[in-house]
């Protein structure tokens, strides 16, 4: 009975820290100054970002199929959305990837690949905001955040490049020599990680899309700060959003809720914004993703998370689960 509370456990220490920033904010910024700013928001200018940001995600579920490879859109796309509902609005789970994860295992029945192309899906998405940040900073011309700019991208080329070329060849060394757990599977994330370095051009052409993706992103969040009357300059939100995003993926909040206001607050005010119309904002932000988290959940229900291939492929001995 321990097991399943465990999950629990984590979501409440999440929803604890989400709570905590949020009434930190509240204690620090004016309630009324933030419930003001939202009906500076239009109907129209929230429904065509609600619609942008969903066309953002049909290209990112594009982006995770190709480096995953053997999934029907159809599949990937079902599988995305229910991942981003995991992400924003079910407790107790392991969150996106894992649920992503589910879907594809199952039908690909190839926990290697299954792994792998999750690891380089969320590596690329990290790296394209790394690139941003820089962007942000080279648009800014601002000496000052250029070393936090070049640390920010020089962690996640790193990380990307161990993926793509340490991994392969230490994983197989390590299993190989030791009596370690989960063998067939490791074994299998190193030959499909190779996989993934002898496509450098794949590599590329994701890192491009998901930069693009997110640079969408960051203009939808720009055009609603400037709707509740932040007037602030493009460098600053290339810079600022993406690194708050980076920030929000610290496991101590549900979905980056409060973490990522606060970051972006504590980001954009050195740049003459005021933290009551960040905080708006940013939240008006969080109202999209919650939007999109619904649909997702819509379609985890109507759906169902498992994915059932027309002609099964027999389990992979000693594959171990996806985690």
């Amino acid at each position: 009975m321990s097991a399943p509370a465990k999950p629990w456990r984590r979501w409440l220490i999440r929803a604890a820290g989400s709570a905590l920033m949020l009434g930190l904010l509240a204690w620090l910024v004016p309630v009324s100054a933030v419930v003001e700013g939202f009906s500076r928001v239009p109907l129209a200018l929230f429904a065509g970002a609600f619609a942008a940001f969903l066309a953002g995600h049909v290209a990112a579920a594009a982006k995770w199929r190709a480096l995953t490879g053997g999934l029907p859109y159809s599949a990937a796309l079902r599988a995305h959305f229910a991942g981003l509902a995991s992400n924003l609005m079910l407790p107790g789970v392991a969150g996106g990837d894992a649920v992503r994860a589910a879907i594809a295992q199952a039908m690909l029945r190839d926990g290697g690949r299954v792994v792998a192309g999750a690891l380089a899906d969320r590596l690329v998405d990290m790296l394209a905001l790394a690139c941003l940040v820089v962007i942000g900073v080279a648009m800014l011309a601002d000496a000052g955040n250029t070393a936090l700019a070049l640390q920010v991208l020089g962690v996640f080329a790193l990380a990307l490049a161990g993926a793509r070329y340490v991994a392969p060849r230490l994983l197989p060394a390590l299993w190989g020599r030791f009596p370690l757990p989960a063998r067939g599977l490791v074994l299998r994330l190193a030959d499909a990680l190779q996989d993934l370095d002898n496509k450098p051009f794949l590599l590329a052409a994701t890192l491009a899309l998901s930069i693009a993706i997110q640079g969408l992103f960051v203009l939808l969040a720009m055009q609603l700060g400037r709707a509740v009357g932040l007037d602030l300059p493009v460098g600053a939100w290339v810079f600022a959003w993406p690194l708050a995003k980076l920030l929000a993926v610290l496991p101590i909040s549900l979905g980056g809720l409060g973490l990522r206001e606060a970051s972006l607050a504590a980001l954009l005010t050195p740049f003459g914004a005021e933290a009551a119309q960040v905080i708006t904002a940013g939240l008006t932000w969080q109202a999209v993703l919650w939007l999109t988290g619904g649909l997702g959940a819509l379609i985890l229900t109507f759906s169902g998370v498992g994915w059932h291939p027309k002609s099964p492929t027999p389990d992979i001995p000693n594959q171990g689960p996806v985690k």
